[in-house]
């Protein structure tokens, strides 16, 4: 039985979910246009009064970690609700061309690793690809600049770089209105890329030049997400503490078969990897002494070679799944 005070409780919660700054209802997946609504390019300093960072300013105000039970209710909602607009989106592709990219945020934007990632995702884009990464700046944005650019000629990449170098972190006041100038001059509807930032690092903006935006209040959903969905392989490039982390997550998803399968994990920089960072051998280590198995691991300099990589995991996926399915099919009569 409902009882008064249950139904006071009800009507406390319906308020709440009606006050707070987002969306609980609706089931799709944001973009730069409602992200960033109420930012003017022009005018860098009225990114404060935008979307984005109204939804953030009531995210700390309630803290980051709340123990309010209707807040925590409303943002349940909002990520469940991005969680299915992920899905509608993945059932329009295939989901093993996603490929995903991997590294640090604080990748400048005039850094060598920055231009080689943009040309790296405009080409897998212009092969069939789409793109997912964390949504932010550094080697996020370059991601999904990437795919923003495909179509275009090396020339037109190079000129979009040249105005986002005027500033060239995302601490810098134009960071984000140079994105915008550039999606002015190049605009396009052919390519689609997922970025999947979140609000727990909400001083970083979320790039607009992924054209879906799935961004979630729970770090971890958003972290296990990226991993997830990039069933095409992960490319990683030098980054810190949050791509380690990737890295392992990853590796045990490929060790079990979480999904059927292993995916290529690409490393991209191999003074890096090797020297600063020698992850790469301590992988093949673990799986030299059986403690990890099924992993497809490269390690490179090269572009191409990394295209040649995932196409020849996407062939053999597909040739696995119809031999698979000629098997289940009844004997012809």
């Amino acid at each position: 039985m409902i009882t008064n005070r249950n139904l006071q409780e009800i009507e406390d919660i319906v308020k709440h979910l009606k006050a707070v700054p987002f969306d609980v209802s609706v089931a799709e997946l944001y973009t730069a246009a409602r992200l960033y609504q109420g930012y003017d390019p022009d005018v860098p300093a009225s990114y404060a009064g935008c979307y984005d960072q109204e939804v953030y300013r009531h995210f700390l105000s309630e803290g980051k970690q709340t123990m309010n039970m209707k807040e925590q209710l409303a943002r349940t909602l909002h990520d469940y609700r991005i969680h299915v607009g992920i899905q509608e989106f993945m059932a329009q592709y295939d989901s093993h061309r996603c490929v995903g990219i991997m590294g640090g945020h604080a990748l400048l934007r005039t850094d060598e690793m920055f231009r080689k990632i943009v040309f790296l995702s405009k080409l897998l884009t212009e092969k069939g690809y789409y793109m997912i990464s964390g949504g932010g700046p550094g080697a996020m944005e370059a991601t999904h600049l990437g795919a923003w650019m495909a179509g275009r000629t090396e020339k037109e990449v190079d000129d979009a770089l040249g105005v986002l170098v005027a500033a060239p972190s995302f601490k810098d006041d134009e960071w984000l209105s140079t994105a915008f100038r550039v999606i002015q001059d190049y605009p396009q509807q052919d390519f689609v890329s997922l970025g999947v930032p979140t609000w727990l690092y909400g001083h970083e903006p979320a790039t607009p030049f992924a054209t879906h935006i799935a961004k979630f209040f729970e770090n971890s959903i958003r972290e296990d997400s990226i991993l997830t969905l990039a069933f095409g392989g992960i490319i990683y490039t030098p980054g810190s503490a949050g791509t380690m982390q990737e890295i392992f997550q990853d590796a045990v998803q490929n060790h079990y078969l979480s999904f059927g399968f292993c995916s290529p994990m690409v490393f991209l920089g191999k003074r890096f990897w090797t020297e600063e960072l020698p992850v790469y051998q301590l992988l093949e280590h673990l799986e030299e002494k059986g403690k990890y198995k099924n992993l497809l691991l490269t390690l490179t300099d090269e572009i191409d070679e990394i295209v040649v990589e995932l196409d020849k995991f996407s062939s053999n996926l597909k040739a696995a799944e119809q031999q698979e399915c000629c098997l289940k099919c009844p004997n012809e009569i």
